[in-house]
């Protein structure tokens, strides 16, 4: 693959969204990592600070390019000539949604858009975003899940609050 996309809110960015992208990173020649704003999602970040993060987060990791994405994401692989989608996939919950989005981002797009599943390591099978904000909230260890850097980030954002 020379272009592939890799998207999310990332609410922040977990350890088992960096290695999915990680993994990602090393099938194609640029991953793109697309840092979604979902209406339906209330987050703890903005945008721009979700953006930061990841991208901090993988400075070391040469071909990849950190985006914000407004909209419906097929439409912004058709412009910059993606075809390729990566998923991470945990426990069987996530294969059911996600293989309903890959359905129907192949027929948003008429058959251009393929999507690519990674699965995750058995350390990351129960590392969601959501988790990793509730432990903040209750000042819980979060070294196993989360970059020392978004750590931070997270604890002086639940303090703000």
């Amino acid at each position: 693959m020379k272009l592939a996309l890799y998207s999310g809110t990332f609410d922040p960015i977990t350890k088992g969204h960096i290695e999915i992208i990680k993994k990602a990173s090393k099938m194609c020649d640029k991953l793109v990592v697309a840092v979604l704003n979902n209406s339906s999602k209330k987050t703890l970040f903005s945008l721009e600070e979700r953006k930061e993060m990841v991208q901090n987060t993988l400075k070391d990791i040469k071909n990849i390019e950190v985006i914000e994405h407004t909209g419906l994401l097929v439409d912004y692989m058709k412009e910059i000539g993606c075809n390729y989608i990566i998923r991470g996939l945990r426990a069987v919950v996530d294969y059911e949604y996600e293989l309903s989005l890959a359905y129907g981002n192949y027929d948003i797009s008429e058959g251009n858009i393929e999507t690519v599943f990674i699965p995750s390591s058995k350390e990351y099978l129960y590392v969601s975003s959501s988790i990793v904000r509730e432990l903040a909230l209750y000042n819980g260890k979060l070294d196993k899940y989360l970059d020392n850097y978004v750590i931070e980030k997270i604890r002086k954002k639940i303090k703000e609050c």
